[in-house]
């Protein structure tokens, strides 16, 4: 979906709207700073750890396809396939092949992916209930 705007076509924005869009952004750049620290800590990179949250988060299925992946990341695909590679090398995640497509090439949580991505999660689920409220105060006025 394109959700691209006409700027030109939008009323001007008030100082109220700058700060809100600022705080906003701290905000989330506070959470995104968390995010890397605490799967550091983990001793995987931030995107190891995402890529292991959209495989648990695939609606229905355990496992996610590369281009699956590539979507939910925002990424080429060829760059996927280099980080599932690392993430399989770490004991994280295995590729399997589909039973019915066997050029779908499924990607699954192994028990220590399973493991980190489940204490990970709980600390930014908390993480989020905290800055929930800054966040919801900092878009109010839209």
């Amino acid at each position: 979906m394109d959700r691209r705007v006409n700027a030109s076509s939008l009323p001007p924005l008030r100082k109220t709207d700058y700060e809100a869009l600022s705080d906003f952004r701290h905000q989330l750049r506070k959470f995104e700073r968390f995010s890397e620290n605490a799967a550091q800590a983990e001793g995987i990179t931030p995107l190891q750890y995402v890529t292991l949250l959209h495989i648990k988060g695939m609606r229905e299925r355990p496992w996610a396809s590369i281009g699956e992946l590539a979507d939910r990341l925002q990424a080429h695909s060829h760059g996927v396939v280099a980080l599932v590679s690392r993430c399989e090398a770490a004991g994280l995640v295995e590729r399997r092949q589909n039973a019915e497509d066997r050029r779908l090439v499924e990607v699954h949580l192994l028990e220590k992916g399973e493991a980190v991505l489940a204490r990970l999660a709980a600390l930014h689920r908390e993480e989020l209930k905290m800055l929930g409220g800054v966040i919801h105060r900092s878009i109010q006025p839209y």
